[in-house]
């Protein structure tokens, strides 16, 4: 991390989206290294204790603002130099029932944000794109140039990014590079609501004797990330001196794929350890989702030759840390 923090001691950093599960982990890492960190919410899926244990640092900014809102952009952008964009609403299942508001936040919002930090000189601008622009595609792993149609409005909205993203290298020679999240987790994911993640919710009710629910027979799998990585990616990407690695969009993931099935069956053994009765709790199954896609797993060869991204926490070692970070802090 020395080389991290000798490029990004004293920069101007803003975070969009920064009192969210991956924006908040982020400000408080890069607030450790020694950056100016502004953060910009408008606190509809944010929460603000994720700022707690920041909020009174000199070093970090809080902007309440909507990135709908140009001017909001606008006055974020100034005297940046870099932006971090990881605002934007989540969840498929939201983008299938609102699809008008997961354009408006996700390609509105994203452009709003590119003319806004173009126009304030920003020198890198590194956003959260998404696995679910592979869509249809069933070759595995998944690599960046090798993409199928889009199931979602969700992907939809990660995909305009990308093209948006390239068009302004193209049209403005604005830099940019995209990371696409493969079902990122740990500490300060949100548990609660209709469209929380997979994991913050099985661990919440595993912990409440109460029985998960499985979509499907638990045989599809994804390449869950933990939070330490994606962080690692971020910093990679602020910092590379590569010229051939800008402008590019890289698979952000451990590279193993785990079946929910097996998911389950990790929180409940780790799990247990704090409670035994955990280990009997039962798994109920579910109908299949709308716009899942059935198997998800990234190559991260190009991730590894550009920004030299070598993860450091597989999918049981984070879960580890996850599972006792849900313990000590919501139980």
């Amino acid at each position: 991390m020395s080389d991290f923090k000798e490029k990004l001691s004293n920069k101007n950093i803003l975070v969009t989206g920064g009192a969210g599960f991956i924006g908040s982990n982020l400000c408080e890492e890069l607030l450790n290294l020694g950056a100016n960190v502004t953060c910009l919410d408008n606190f509809s899926t944010g929460l603000r204790e994720n700022l707690e244990a920041i909020k009174d640092n000199p070093n970090f900014k809080l902007i309440e603002g909507d990135i709908r809102n140009l001017e909001d952009c606008k006055t974020a952008c100034e005297n940046q130099d870099f932006v971090l964009h990881e605002a934007a609403l989540g969840s498929v299942p939201r983008s299938i029932n609102d699809p008008i508001t997961s354009n408006d936040v996700n390609v509105g919002g994203f452009l709003n944000m590119l003319v806004a930090a173009r126009d304030a000189n920003v020198k890198r601008f590194v956003y959260a794109a998404s696995s679910s622009t592979y869509g249809d595609s069933e070759s595995l792993p998944k690599i960046e140039d090798k993409i199928g149609k889009p199931l979602s409005p969700y992907a939809i909205t990660k995909y305009v990014n990308e093209l948006y993203a390239d068009v302004f290298k193209r049209t403005y020679d604005f830099d940019t590079i995209g990371l696409r999240y493969f079902n990122v987790f740990g500490r300060k994911q949100n548990p609660n609501g209709a469209y929380a993640a997979v994991i913050p919710k099985f661990v919440m009710q595993l912990m409440s004797h109460e029985s998960p629910v499985i979509n499907g027979g638990g045989e599809y799998s994804r390449d869950f990330t933990y939070i330490d990585n994606v962080i690692l990616m971020n910093l990679l990407a602020l910092t590379s001196d590569k010229t051939e690695s800008l402008n590019e969009v890289y698979n952000t993931a451990f590279g193993e794929r785990t079946t929910l099935n097996d998911l389950v069956k990790y929180l409940k053994q780790y799990l247990s350890d704090f409670d035994p009765k955990i280990a009997d709790v039962e798994i109920i199954y579910g109908d299949y989702r709308k716009g899942d896609v059935p198997h998800s797993l990234a190559s991260i060869d190009k991730a590894k030759n550009l920004l030299n991204y070598n993860p450091q926490l597989s999918m049981k070692d984070g879960l580890k840390e996850a599972v006792k970070w849900y313990w000590e802090n919501l139980k």
